[in-house]
C-alpha cells in the first residue's frame, strides 16, 4: 500500500495558476492526477511513468498543465496554468502497482492506491 498526501490546492481567478504536489510514500511507481468535479465522475488529468521518461494529458489540458516528478524527494507535481472555471474539482493524485502507465489514457480502475484529495476552484 503506498500512502499519497496532497497539497497545493486554493481558490484562483480565470487566467491563473496553481502548482500541486503529491508526496508518496513509495515513488517507484506509475503516478497520476485525477479529478471530479460535484455531479461528475473522476477523469483522468495527467500521469506519468515511474522514471518520468513518459506522460500522457487529457485533451481538455494539453498546454496548459505539466505533469513532472521528483523521484529523490517522492514527489510528484501538476503545474496549472491558465486556469479555467471548468477546471475546478477535487484533484486526487493516484499510484498504481506498476511503473508503467496506460499510454492512451489514466482509467481510475487501473489505479489501487488514492490521496485524499486538495480542491482547486477556479472563478471568472
Amino acid at each position: 500500500q503506498v500512502t499519497l498526501v496532497e497539497s497545493g490546492g486554493g481558490s484562483v481567478e480565470a487566467g491563473g495558476s496553481l502548482r500541486l504536489s503529491c508526496v508518496a510514500s513509495d515513488s517507484r511507481r506509475c503516478m497520476a492526477w485525477f479529478r471530479q468535479a460535484p455531479g461528475k465522475e473522476r477523469e483522468g488529468v495527467a500521469s506519468i511513468y515511474s522514471y518520468g521518461d513518459f506522460t500522457w494529458y487529457a485533451d481538455s489540458v494539453k498546454g496548459r498543465f505539466t505533469i513532472s516528478r521528483d523521484n529523490s524527494k517522492n514527489t510528484m507535481y501538476l503545474q496549472m496554468n491558465s486556469l479555467k472555471p471548468e477546471d475546478t474539482a477535487l484533484y486526487f493524485c493516484a499510484a498504481r502497482i506498476y511503473p508503467t502507465c496506460g499510454k492512451q489514457s489514466a482509467r481510475p480502475g487501473d489505479f489501487r492506491d488514492w490521496g485524499q484529495g486538495t480542491q482547486v476552484t477556479v472563478s471568472s
